[in-house]
């Protein structure tokens, strides 16, 4: 079993970091994991800092030629079985490349909106029903979805994607009270995910007026940047919040905001699976999240979390008022979704799984 993979971000985020995992975890298992890339891109500098065999190859879009043929000839010098994209241009790419090859083509989905938004003429119909092989779905929810637009549901494989539960082992969250001056016992809440309209971070501003009326000393912690800063800074502002709210922007001290953190938040409203949830649960703590996309596959409302409706701040205000107000209950809940991330979201789960898809689709090819 030989597979190439294929990510065409220039930047990182989620979905690059689940790449790598998958990339580290193939070749653990001696089992041939190559990636094509971006020149000079962060995929490119973290895959051959773990040791992956990286073919820097510049894609200017998903129906690029000339990056097409350079993958084509990869494919066809090394003999691969599986071209795994795991990009949407990859997608295409992919496809163009193995045109006549052996190997198969499969695409891991990590979105729950539907393949016809932002689609010119619909055309996402041709590209989904007949440009791969297989797909993998990170969530049952973004499976049901891409059936619904008429991908036939025998090619698609769902995988949740998984979190190395020792990441922020060794995160401390006295630098962070000392730079922002958080008394001993004041509750701290914290919201960790680039500011994006589908990361309903707005509901969760509307939603802090609420809870300081009930919980006065709360601090509130919106980690990551993005598109929404300057509107949410100003929606904050409006309501009167912004000494109780900080906005981090981007930080490298991402494990120490979960240390810090009495609550996680998970506020979206448009949700693949949400590995902030899964990194938080690993840091035993408590969360709150909404029930968008496949997020409800990991917290069950009352035994791993409180789950609340999208695009509801007083929903949402209620839940993070119901955890800060019983600190006994919401730990006991942060410990079952602890184990649930031990046993079912772990990195090991995720690569044996992915093993397990590529094992089928070579079956299937002999059969």
């Amino acid at each position: 079993m030989k597979t190439l993979h294929i990510n065409t971000e220039r930047t990182w985020r989620g979905g690059e970091q689940q790449t790598l995992n998958l990339l580290s975890g193939l070749c653990e298992r001696n089992i041939p994991a190559h990636l094509v890339c971006q020149p000079e891109s962060p995929m490119e500098k973290n895959a051959k800092k773990a040791g992956i065999t990286v073919f820097p190859v510049a894609m200017r879009g998903e129906a690029d030629p000339v990056a097409a043929f350079k993958i084509r000839k990869i494919l066809g010098g090394r003999d691969y079985d599986i071209l795994h994209a795991h990009t949407s241009h990859g997608h295409t790419l992919g496809f163009l490349a193995a045109m006549g090859k052996k190997a198969r083509v499969l695409v891991t989905r990590r979105v729950d909106f539907s393949i016809f938004r932002n689609s010119f003429l619909h055309l996402n119909g041709i590209k989904y029903r007949y440009m791969a092989d297989y797909y993998i779905a990170i969530s049952h929810k973004i499976k049901r979805v891409m059936v619904a637009d008429g991908v036939p549901g025998r090619r698609i494989f769902v995988v949740h994607s998984g979190v190395d539960i020792k990441r922020f082992a060794g995160a401390k969250k006295q630098p962070l009270m000392d730079e922002f001056k958080i008394q001993a016992g004041q509750p701290v809440v914290v919201n960790v995910a680039h500011l994006a309209p589908h990361k309903g971070q707005e509901y969760l501003v509307k939603a802090i007026p609420r809870v300081l009326e009930e919980i006065p000393s709360a601090r509130f912690f919106i980690v990551g940047g993005g598109e929404l800063m300057s509107d949410l800074r100003s929606l904050a502002a409006t309501l009167g919040i912004k000494d109780q709210l900080v906005f981090t922007g981007f930080r490298q001290d991402v494990g120490d905001f979960y240390a810090l953190a009495d609550l996680f938040v998970m506020s979206s409203v448009q949700e693949g699976l949400g590995t902030a949830v899964l990194d938080a649960l690993a840091m035993e703590k408590p969360v709150v999240a909404t029930c968008a996309g496949g997020i409800s596959e990991i917290i069950k409302d009352g035994e791993t979390g409180r789950l609340v409706e999208p695009a509801d701040p007083a929903a949402l205000a209620d839940g993070i008022i119901d955890m800060l107000s019983d600190s006994e209950r919401a730990r006991q809940m942060a410990a079952r979704g602890r184990r649930l991330v031990e046993t079912h979201f772990s990195i090991q789960a995720m690569v044996e799984k992915n093993i397990e898809v590529y094992r089928r689709i070579l079956k299937d090819d002999k059969d």
